[in-house]
């Protein structure tokens, strides 16, 4: 008799067309089927009639709970709040009506979910074998993401911006990418719709990270290093520095000022909008439903910032029941200490990018000419965070901390030689993160559940592991002179 479990270690299990096929599901209503949590131990969660690993139907907008409505956007010129026209430009109807939308859940079309299906549901993991490594009385539990076909969390947003795209006639999309897991994102879901897409790379990443670059190609993008000679935001910022690393504000830059001056062209944004954010709430409330049917519910959530979309798509689901008195989770954010935005920044109306093209949103920024350190971890050098992150850990619902990136990696290399997978710089935080909360709870004698975000894989950051296995990783640097000269710079908004 073949038995089923919800959370699994055999992380090929979603990607397998079988698996998502009529055939398998009729087989899964017959025979519950049984896999393996990582130390081989098998746990059984029957799924005859439960739906609890099914793929969401709708995206959840956490706006709709929170006891205090977050501040709106504003127009760069006026600095009154934003217009949808305002937005018309850059986006497609839908996705505007997203972007300002209070309504609590939005339904996740057909068309969407049928390519979500593709890895979908993610499976949720019980890392045994770090536990035991650690010797810690905590159990640990991971979202795997990397089972996308881009290897990370970012097709979640990716998938429902193109389609809404090419449903509204749009023919070609820009965006920005730092690490490149957004930009292949955007070329995987493009090559599915026929869309063009255009990319511009944050150039320490396109350097760092030529695989990543070559997988958007594969796709059918054009990738160029930002800053670049292409654009006017590009060729101001090399004339000022021509060795410039690149960052996600200047990349942004590019893209947006590519967009606004070519009516077939729309931008597409990886995070910090809350659009984003809600696209990406499909990974928590799955996990919900997982932890749900094998009895668990978290202590501590963790998982790492840069914009903040795989953060806030585990955790916003989870702050609904914590508002809600269900769950009392602590929410834990943990970003690069070389670009700390939440622990170090300002709460402030700043801009997107570095340009000064975007609307002003009030969030915690470095300040917008904030160029950091080229970390390895490049989806998480960003100036600013996700305004609603933001809004949130204003009122207290979560914390966050910063991590140098030398202690992630030695995270990330004990986490490889026990659960077998070898995970992308920037989830790196959040496992370091889990590993010093599992210490504590060593050392208090606490069991407590640990729930973390493993939100892409490492296989195209192997330069990084290489240079951390060597000995030649290097804590770099953050500035408090460079983010003073920086928020100096940003504008004085009174609202």
């Amino acid at each position: 008799m073949i038995t089923h479990t919800i959370f699994s270690a055999n992380i090929q299990l979603p990607t397998s067309p079988f698996f998502h096929s009529k055939a398998f599901r009729f087989y899964e209503k017959q025979w519950p089927m049984q896999l393996r949590v990582s130390n081989g131990c098998k746990v059984r969660a029957s799924l005859g009639s439960d739906k609890s690993t099914e793929i969401p139907h709708q995206w959840y907008n956490l706006i709709a709970d929170l006891p205090v409505k977050p501040p709106p956007p504003l127009h760069p010129n006026t600095y009154e709040p934003i217009k949808p026209q305002d937005l018309s430009p850059l986006f497609p109807d839908e996705i505007i009506k997203q972007e300002t939308t209070a309504d609590r859940f939005i339904d996740i079309p057909d068309e969407v979910r049928d390519i979500y299906s593709l890895w979908r549901p993610t499976p949720l993991i019980r890392a045994e074998r770090l536990e035991k490594l650690l010797d810690t009385p905590a159990r640990i539990y991971y979202k795997y993401e990397g089972v996308s076909p881009a290897g990370s969390h970012k097709p979640n947003s990716a998938v429902p911006q193109a389609w809404y795209n090419v449903k509204e006639g749009v023919k070609n999309v820009v965006t920005e990418t730092g690490a490149g897991q957004w930009g292949s994102a955007l070329a995987f879901a493009c090559s599915l719709f026929g869309l063009g897409c255009e990319v511009w790379q944050v150039r320490a990443s396109y350097d760092q990270k030529p695989y990543r670059r070559l997988m958007m190609q594969t796709w059918g993008a054009k990738v160029h290093p930002s800053p670049s000679m292409i654009t006017e935001a590009g060729q101001s910022m090399l004339q000022k520095d021509p060795s410039s690393p690149g960052s996600l504000g200047i990349a942004i830059s590019e893209a947006v000022e590519v967009a606004a001056k070519n009516s077939d062209t729309k931008y597409c944004l990886g995070s910090v909008l809350n659009h984003v954010l809600l696209h990406q709430s499909v990974i928590g409330e799955e996990c919900l439903k997982q932890m749900e049917a094998i009895g668990e519910t978290p202590d501590i959530i963790i998982g790492c910032t840069g914009g903040g979309s795989n953060f806030a798509g585990l955790s916003f689901p989870f702050i609904r029941e914590k508002l809600n008195k269900k769950i009392n989770p602590v929410i834990r954010a943990v970003e690069p200490a070389a670009c700390p935005s939440l622990t170090k920044g300002v709460y402030t109306y700043d801009y997107g990018d570095t340009a000064g093209m975007t609307p002003l949103m009030k969030m915690h920024t470095l300040g917008h000419n904030f160029v950091p350190d080229p970390i390895h971890a490049g989806g998480l050098r960003y100036h600013g965070m996700a305004p609603l992150i933001s809004h949130v850990y204003e009122l207290g619902l979560m914390e966050a901390i910063s991590i140098p990136q030398t202690e992630c990696f030695e995270g990330a290399i004990k986490f490889a030689r026990s659960e077998g997978l070898i995970p992308a710089p920037e989830p790196t935080h959040a496992i370091a993160a889990t590993i010093r909360e599992a210490i504590r709870c060593r050392e208090s004698g606490e069991a407590k559940v640990i729930l973390t975000a493993m939100c892409g894989h490492g296989h195209f950051d192997l330069p990084a592991y290489e240079k951390y296995l060597q000995g030649n990783m290097v804590d770099l640097s953050f500035s408090e002179e460079k983010m003073k000269a920086s928020l100096a710079n940003v504008p004085h908004v009174t609202a």
